[in-house]
Protein backbone atom coordinates (compact mmCIF):
# COMPACT_ATOMS: atom_id res chain seq x y z
CA UNK A 1 0.00 0.00 0.00
CA UNK A 2 1.09 3.35 -1.21
CA UNK A 3 2.10 5.67 1.69
CA UNK A 4 0.03 8.93 1.84
CA UNK A 5 1.81 12.34 0.65
CA UNK A 6 1.07 15.53 2.29
CA UNK A 7 -0.04 17.04 -0.98
CA UNK A 8 -2.46 14.27 -1.75
CA UNK A 9 -4.45 14.33 1.56
CA UNK A 10 -7.73 15.86 0.74
CA UNK A 11 -9.54 18.94 2.27
CA UNK A 12 -8.12 21.45 4.80
CA UNK A 13 -4.48 20.56 6.35
CA UNK A 14 -3.86 20.70 10.09
CA UNK A 15 -1.41 22.55 11.42
CA UNK A 16 0.92 19.42 11.54
CA UNK A 17 0.07 18.34 7.62
CA UNK A 18 1.03 22.27 6.85
CA UNK A 19 4.27 22.13 8.52
CA UNK A 20 5.60 18.73 6.98
CA UNK A 21 4.83 20.25 3.89
CA UNK A 22 6.59 23.21 4.49
CA UNK A 23 9.48 20.95 5.61
CA UNK A 24 9.59 18.73 2.26
CA UNK A 25 9.31 22.06 0.38
CA UNK A 26 12.83 23.28 2.73
CA UNK A 27 14.09 19.65 1.42
CA UNK A 28 13.34 19.88 -2.10
CA UNK A 29 15.06 23.64 -2.38
CA UNK A 30 17.74 22.80 -0.79
CA UNK A 31 17.63 24.98 2.27
CA UNK A 32 17.69 21.86 4.16
CA UNK A 33 20.86 19.70 2.74
CA UNK A 34 20.62 16.41 2.49
CA UNK A 35 22.47 14.80 5.12
CA UNK A 36 22.05 18.10 7.77
CA UNK A 37 20.96 16.72 11.43
CA UNK A 38 17.46 18.73 12.56
CA UNK A 39 17.09 19.34 16.02
CA UNK A 40 12.98 20.18 17.27
CA UNK A 41 13.93 23.55 19.07
CA UNK A 42 16.25 25.54 16.05
CA UNK A 43 13.49 24.17 13.45
CA UNK A 44 10.30 25.11 15.41
CA UNK A 45 11.86 28.30 15.87
CA UNK A 46 12.75 28.71 11.98
CA UNK A 47 8.72 27.37 11.00
CA UNK A 48 7.01 29.74 13.79
CA UNK A 49 5.47 26.36 15.19
CA UNK A 50 5.30 24.73 18.66
CA UNK A 51 6.96 21.18 19.05
CA UNK A 52 3.59 19.27 18.90
CA UNK A 53 3.16 19.68 15.07
CA UNK A 54 6.40 19.82 14.73
CA UNK A 55 7.06 16.36 16.07
CA UNK A 56 4.24 15.10 13.95
CA UNK A 57 5.69 16.55 10.53
CA UNK A 58 9.01 14.84 11.39
CA UNK A 59 6.93 11.39 12.19
CA UNK A 60 5.31 11.68 8.78
CA UNK A 61 8.43 12.65 6.91
CA UNK A 62 10.05 9.52 9.05
CA UNK A 63 7.23 7.51 7.65
CA UNK A 64 7.89 8.09 4.12
CA UNK A 65 11.41 7.78 3.82
CA UNK A 66 12.86 11.40 3.96
CA UNK A 67 13.93 11.66 7.34
CA UNK A 68 16.29 8.98 8.99
CA UNK A 69 16.06 8.28 12.74
CA UNK A 70 19.55 7.12 14.47
CA UNK A 71 20.03 6.14 17.84
CA UNK A 72 21.27 8.90 20.23
CA UNK A 73 22.34 10.60 16.94
CA UNK A 74 18.93 12.72 16.15
CA UNK A 75 17.18 12.81 12.97
CA UNK A 76 18.74 14.00 9.51
CA UNK A 77 17.68 14.04 6.22
CA UNK A 78 18.12 11.42 3.90
CA UNK A 79 21.19 11.09 2.00
CA UNK A 80 21.94 9.49 -1.03
CA UNK A 81 25.59 8.43 -1.77
CA UNK A 82 27.38 8.25 -5.07
CA UNK A 83 27.24 4.85 -5.29
CA UNK A 84 23.85 4.56 -3.75
CA UNK A 85 22.79 6.81 -6.78
CA UNK A 86 24.10 3.77 -9.09
CA UNK A 87 22.22 1.44 -7.15
CA UNK A 88 18.62 3.74 -7.00
CA UNK A 89 19.19 3.79 -10.77
CA UNK A 90 19.55 0.05 -11.70
CA UNK A 91 16.77 -0.89 -8.94
CA UNK A 92 14.62 1.86 -10.47
CA UNK A 93 14.94 1.08 -13.86
CA UNK A 94 14.15 -2.50 -13.20
CA UNK A 95 11.17 -1.99 -11.82
CA UNK A 96 9.71 0.51 -13.91
CA UNK A 97 10.61 -1.85 -16.79
CA UNK A 98 8.92 -4.94 -15.43
CA UNK A 99 5.83 -2.44 -14.46
CA UNK A 100 5.57 -1.84 -17.82
CA UNK A 101 5.90 -5.50 -19.35
CA UNK A 102 2.63 -6.11 -16.74
CA UNK A 103 0.46 -3.30 -17.08
CA UNK A 104 1.36 -3.73 -21.42
CA UNK A 105 -2.01 -5.80 -22.05
CA UNK A 106 -3.70 -3.59 -19.61
CA UNK A 107 -3.86 -0.40 -21.06
CA UNK A 108 -7.25 1.29 -21.92
CA UNK A 109 -8.78 4.30 -23.27
CA UNK A 110 -9.41 5.56 -19.23
CA UNK A 111 -6.28 4.37 -18.40
CA UNK A 112 -4.25 6.76 -20.91
CA UNK A 113 -6.55 9.68 -19.59
CA UNK A 114 -5.38 8.90 -16.44
CA UNK A 115 -1.82 9.27 -17.31
CA UNK A 116 -2.27 12.19 -19.16
CA UNK A 117 -4.56 13.88 -15.91
CA UNK A 118 -0.91 13.38 -13.77
CA UNK A 119 1.06 14.65 -16.74
CA UNK A 120 -1.19 17.77 -16.53
CA UNK A 121 -0.66 18.03 -12.70
CA UNK A 122 3.25 17.81 -12.98
CA UNK A 123 3.13 20.46 -15.48
CA UNK A 124 1.25 22.55 -13.02
CA UNK A 125 3.22 22.36 -10.02
CA UNK A 126 6.56 22.85 -12.74
CA UNK A 127 4.82 25.80 -13.49
CA UNK A 128 4.03 27.14 -9.91
CA UNK A 129 7.87 26.63 -9.35
CA UNK A 130 6.95 25.01 -6.24
CA UNK A 131 9.84 22.04 -5.81
CA UNK A 132 8.03 19.65 -3.48
CA UNK A 133 4.92 19.98 -5.36
CA UNK A 134 7.07 19.21 -8.56
CA UNK A 135 8.22 16.04 -6.65
CA UNK A 136 5.24 14.94 -5.42
CA UNK A 137 3.74 14.97 -9.16
CA UNK A 138 6.82 13.43 -10.30
CA UNK A 139 6.24 10.91 -8.29
CA UNK A 140 2.59 10.21 -8.59
CA UNK A 141 2.96 10.17 -12.94
CA UNK A 142 5.32 7.33 -12.73
CA UNK A 143 3.37 5.61 -9.94
CA UNK A 144 0.70 5.07 -12.82
CA UNK A 145 2.25 1.98 -14.11
CA UNK A 146 2.51 -0.08 -10.91
CA UNK A 147 -0.96 0.90 -10.14
CA UNK A 148 -1.82 -0.30 -13.50
CA UNK A 149 0.64 -3.18 -13.43
CA UNK A 150 -1.54 -4.73 -10.28
CA UNK A 151 1.56 -6.77 -9.24
CA UNK A 152 1.46 -6.44 -5.23
CA UNK A 153 5.13 -6.99 -4.71
CA UNK A 154 6.12 -4.01 -7.69
CA UNK A 155 3.73 -1.64 -5.86
CA UNK A 156 5.58 -2.84 -2.42
CA UNK A 157 8.76 -2.43 -4.14
CA UNK A 158 7.56 1.00 -5.54
CA UNK A 159 6.21 1.64 -2.02
CA UNK A 160 10.10 1.62 -0.43
CA UNK A 161 12.19 3.31 -3.70
CA UNK A 162 9.93 6.69 -3.14
CA UNK A 163 11.79 8.23 -0.28
CA UNK A 164 15.46 7.59 -1.58
CA UNK A 165 13.52 8.76 -5.64
CA UNK A 166 12.57 11.97 -3.33
CA UNK A 167 16.23 12.68 -2.28
CA UNK A 168 16.96 11.74 -5.79
CA UNK A 169 14.65 14.70 -7.04
CA UNK A 170 16.29 17.08 -4.61
CA UNK A 171 19.75 16.42 -5.89
CA UNK A 172 18.26 16.43 -9.34
CA UNK A 173 16.93 19.89 -8.84
CA UNK A 174 19.56 21.33 -7.12
CA UNK A 175 22.07 19.74 -9.98
CA UNK A 176 20.23 21.72 -12.75
CA UNK A 177 19.30 24.59 -10.85
CA UNK A 178 15.58 24.02 -11.43
CA UNK A 179 12.53 23.89 -9.32
CA UNK A 180 11.14 20.44 -10.81
CA UNK A 181 12.01 18.25 -14.27
CA UNK A 182 11.89 20.02 -17.48
CA UNK A 183 8.64 20.54 -18.76
CA UNK A 184 8.91 18.31 -22.04
CA UNK A 185 10.66 15.63 -20.06
CA UNK A 186 7.94 13.37 -19.78
CA UNK A 187 6.43 13.94 -23.49
CA UNK A 188 8.09 11.13 -24.98
CA UNK A 189 7.19 8.84 -21.81
CA UNK A 190 3.60 9.13 -22.43
CA UNK A 191 3.86 8.29 -25.94
CA UNK A 192 5.62 5.26 -25.35
CA UNK A 193 3.40 4.59 -22.49
CA UNK A 194 0.39 4.86 -24.85
CA UNK A 195 2.74 3.38 -28.15
CA UNK A 196 2.63 0.01 -29.89
CA UNK A 197 5.78 -1.31 -28.87
CA UNK A 198 6.88 -2.65 -25.49
CA UNK A 199 10.74 -3.15 -26.40
CA UNK A 200 10.81 0.69 -27.67
CA UNK A 201 9.04 1.68 -24.33
CA UNK A 202 11.45 -0.71 -22.63
CA UNK A 203 14.63 1.12 -24.03
CA UNK A 204 12.99 4.26 -23.28
CA UNK A 205 12.65 3.78 -19.71
CA UNK A 206 16.14 3.23 -19.47
CA UNK A 207 16.99 6.08 -21.35
CA UNK A 208 14.53 8.27 -19.90
CA UNK A 209 15.68 7.08 -16.22
CA UNK A 210 19.59 7.94 -17.44
CA UNK A 211 18.75 12.02 -18.09
CA UNK A 212 20.41 14.73 -16.17
CA UNK A 213 21.86 11.46 -13.85
CA UNK A 214 25.26 11.81 -14.86
CA UNK A 215 24.98 15.64 -13.60
CA UNK A 216 23.83 14.57 -10.47
CA UNK A 217 27.00 12.50 -9.68
CA UNK A 218 29.11 15.26 -10.68
CA UNK A 219 27.23 17.54 -8.48
CA UNK A 220 27.51 15.06 -5.45
CA UNK A 221 31.12 14.67 -6.18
Amino acid sequence: MFTTDIEQIPGRRTLWEQTAQRLQTLIANGTIAPGTRLTENALAKQLGVSRAPLREAIRHLMNIGLLISEPYKGVRVLELTSEGLHQLYEYRTGIEQMAFRSLWPKRSAESFADLDRRHARLLEAIDSGDSALAIDRELELHQWCYELSGNALLIDAWGRVKPHLRCYFVLHQRAHNRSGPARQSHDRYLEHAKGESLPAALDFIEAHMKQGFDQVIDHVG
